[in-house]
């Protein structure tokens, strides 16, 4: 086990040195572009005003005779483009595939000065995120990349989510995890071919009553998952996301999941069509309200001690602390989108 001394050590000669906090940055929706396709990487510019981070795909969805189209298509993208406050990821394809050696290799040595992070499919274990983590930093010390280039863990494998806090304490590197659940699904043998949501026959039912209907109540398939990946991130201090939702034609079903991963700790989703992007913008962006009476808590709580009655409700220390983290999200929605600035009195 390496010892606690050396592990913001970094891992080359000449690499830059590993956060030891992530930077702040507003993440709602990680939007996914096919990059081997001209027309779709000819958006980008525009797209670059309405997400928060931009994702070059090289794995799933990609077919085999394009993966170095799209892995150049990614470069080529990158180069063109100054995406501001716009992240700029990558999801290489898996790490026992023949692409992604060369996935990492042409992509850190052409544009790894632009590139925030790695997103890493069907990471199963701290000694994938132990590669990953040795192979950036030499390519960073060969190409003098100033700044570390953070990874991003895929939780698609039932060994993945088992080992999920190993993985997200394995390296200073981390930058979060989202969830994958049709992989997931397949690994765990579940009995569905959805991508996210829920499933109408994953239920339970009320106890039966003489002459009345029993009420049905849909259950969430990713509840567990989603829980335990929040709290390995916020222990490590992580980001969590909700992965895809796969059915474009139901946004009342996508808003839905997002809000519950929402209420639950994750900071975005994925969007995978751009009828999902002003889903995520909406749901992932406290509520005006909630922010409003946030404020109002640490306002009447400047240090965060004691106790005080707002509108007829008790707030103490605790309240205090999930004040901030509405107000901290705010604060950080607001420094990028002047409407909800206002609308926060911020």
């Amino acid at each position: 086990m390496k010892l606690p001394r050396n592990f913001h050590r970094p891992l080359a000669i000449g690499a830059p040195e590993p956060y030891r906090e992530l930077p702040v940055r507003l993440e709602r929706m990680i939007h996914f572009v096919p990059p081997h396709i001209e027309k779709v990487r000819a958006k980008v510019p525009e797209l670059l005003k309405e997400v928060d981070v931009v994702l070059g795909n090289l794995e799933d969805a990609i077919p085999l005779d394009a993966k170095e189209a799209a892995r150049e298509g990614f470069i080529a993208l990158a180069k063109a483009n100054d995406f501001g406050r716009t992240g700029l990821w990558t999801r290489i394809n898996a790490l026992n595939s023949p692409w992604v050696l060369d996935d990492l290799t042409r992509i850190v040595a052409e544009v790894g000065d632009k590139l925030d992070v790695v997103m890493a499919p069907k990471i199963e274990g701290p000694w994938d995120i132990h590669y990953l983590d040795q192979l950036l930093a030499q390519l960073e010390a060969k190409h003098r990349v100033a700044k570390p280039i953070l990874i991003h863990a895929i939780l698609e494998t039932a060994e993945g989510v088992k080992n999920v806090d190993d993985i997200a304490s394995a390296s200073p590197r981390m930058h979060g995890m989202s969830l994958g659940p049709a992989d997931l699904a397949a690994s765990r043998a579940m009995k569905t071919t959805r991508v996210g949501g829920g499933h109408p026959d994953y239920k339970v039912l009320s106890d039966p009553a003489e002459g009345a209907p029993r009420a049905v109540a849909q259950q969430d398939l990713w509840h567990y998952t989603i829980a335990k990946m929040v709290d390995a991130c916020a222990a490590n201090g992580l980001k969590a996301f909700y992965g895809p939702f796969g059915d474009f034609s139901d946004a009342a079903a996508c808003e839905a999941q997002f809000r519950n991963a929402f209420l639950l700790g994750c900071a975005g989703a994925w969007t995978l069509h751009p009828s999902q992007i002003g889903i995520a913008k909406a749901v992932f962006s406290p509520d005006v309200g909630e922010v409003l009476f946030a404020r109002r808590i640490l306002e009447a709580m400047p240090d965060g001690s004691g106790a005080v009655m707002i509108d007829g409700k008790m707030q103490d220390d605790a309240t205090w602390k999930q004040a901030k983290v509405i107000v901290d999200l705010a604060r950080t929605v607001a420094a990028g989108d002047r409407g909800l600035a206002a609308a926060y009195g911020l």
